[in-house]
This record gives structure tokens, C-alpha cells and sequence, in this order.
């Protein structure tokens, strides 16, 4: 596919058609869509050579697809490059929202609590489905605490949520290991199992006969 993406962008050279950042958008779109995420990250790299920039966008679509392949560091890094190009404001709620969807459908739970953290601290007030969504995952992910503590705050906020009943998912259920109970011995019992360890050390200095060698 990027060799393909790279003739496309030739033959568009070639008959005149001007290549901007809604082809590039296009072109990265379509790999991210069939899980080639790195190669879209190779094509945007290579977008300078042809003259162009990323629009908004394009960030927002190499964002999502480097956190649904688990990248998630490069996510983050990504969303920095967004708001350094100076489209800051396009990281708005609903943006924000499909990151946390995303990362909590690969089951980061953690991460997308931190970037829910993140859209608070740029002054965009979290929603009902980011709430709901980020309440359910805790509870399923046997974090009820938090769950119920997410859920208070969107209450205080004045944000409609319903906390429902949720099952925790058995891969989060630690197992409880059983406490083995040693049997207290009776007198009687030491004495018996005194006896006994005394007669094996008394039979371990005792020599063995020698079996006869048969002619």
C-alpha cells in the first residue's frame, strides 16, 4: 500500500493534479482503516517532501489509530505535535471523547483515565458519555471505588448519569489464596512423632549388610 500511495502521488505530479493535505488525509485515512498504522505514520513523515502539512484532521485520525495498535506513548506524542502545529482548539470534547472511546475498547483503562485528566485540564468539561463510559469500565475493571467516586463528581457537575450494576470481568478478580491452618498436635501426638524421628536417626547410623555376590 505505500508504494501504491507513493505512484498515486507521482501520477498525480504527472497529470497536473495538485496534491495538498486532503490527499494525504485521505491516503492515511484508508491505512489506518486496514491497521497499517505504521505505514500511514511513514507517509505522514514524508509529507513535507511533498510540500504539504497535516491539517487537524489528520492528527485526529493518526491519534486514534496509534492508540487502537496499543502505541500508546506515540498517541500522546502525537497529540503534542497536534497542539504544537497550532490546532489546539480542534482538541475539543469530542475529540477527547474518541480517544477515551478507543482506549477503552483496547481495555487501557488507565490511560484513558489520564487523558479524561487531560481534558479537564484544558477546560473542556467532560460529557455523559465520557463519564458513563469511563464509570462502567472502572466497575468492570473490579476499580468500584473509583467507579462510584467518577460517578459522584459527574453528579456535583450537574452531568445525567446512571450508575448501574456492573459485572466485574474475571480477568480483574484476583484469587483469593487459602490460608493453610496447621494442626495443632497433641501431647500424646509429639510424643509418637518425637519417637519416630528418633528411631530414623538411630537406623541411619545402623550399616546396611552387603548382598552376596552370586556365583
Amino acid at each position: 500500500m505505500p508504494g501504491e500511495a507513493e505512484k498515486f502521488l507521482i501520477d498525480m505530479e504527472a497529470n497536473g493534479i495538485p496534491r495538498d493535505a486532503g490527499t494525504f488525509r485521505v491516503l492515511i485515512k484508508n491505512l489506518c482503516k486496514i491497521r497499517r498504522t505504521e505505514d500511514a505514520m511513514n507517509l505522514f513523515r514524508r509529507m513535507g517532501e511533498w510540500g504539504c502539512s497535516p491539517d487537524a484532521d489528520t492528527y485526529l485520525i493518526l491519534i486514534k489509530s496509534l492508540y487502537q495498535a496499543a502505541r500508546i506513548s506515540e498517541g500522546d506524542e502525537m497529540v503534542t505535535w497536534m497542539r504544537s502545529a497550532g490546532f489546539g482548539d480542534k482538541l475539543d470534547r469530542k475529540a477527547y471523547y474518541g480517544f477515551i472511546k478507543v482506549l477503552c475498547g483496547i481495555e487501557r483503562v488507565e490511560h484513558a483515565v489520564k487523558v479524561f485528566r487531560m481534558m479537564k485540564g484544558y477546560g473542556h468539561a467532560p460529557g455523559t458519555k465520557s463519564y458513563s463510559l469511563l464509570i462502567e469500565k472502572l466497575a468492570t475493571h473490579n476499580l468500584g471505588d473509583r467507579s462510584n467516586a467518577l460517578f459522584r463528581e459527574a453528579v456535583a457537575r450537574g452531568v445525567t448519569v446512571t450508575q448501574g450494576v456492573y459485572k466485574v470481568d474475571k480477568r480483574y478478580v484476583k484469587e483469593k489464596k487459602e490460608k493453610v491452618v496447621k494442626k495443632r498436635l497433641t501431647l500424646p501426638e509429639k510424643k509418637i512423632l518425637k519417637s519416630k524421628r528418633l528411631y530414623k536417626l538411630k537406623m541411619s547410623f545402623v550399616k546396611k549388610p552387603r548382598q552376596r555376590m552370586r556365583a
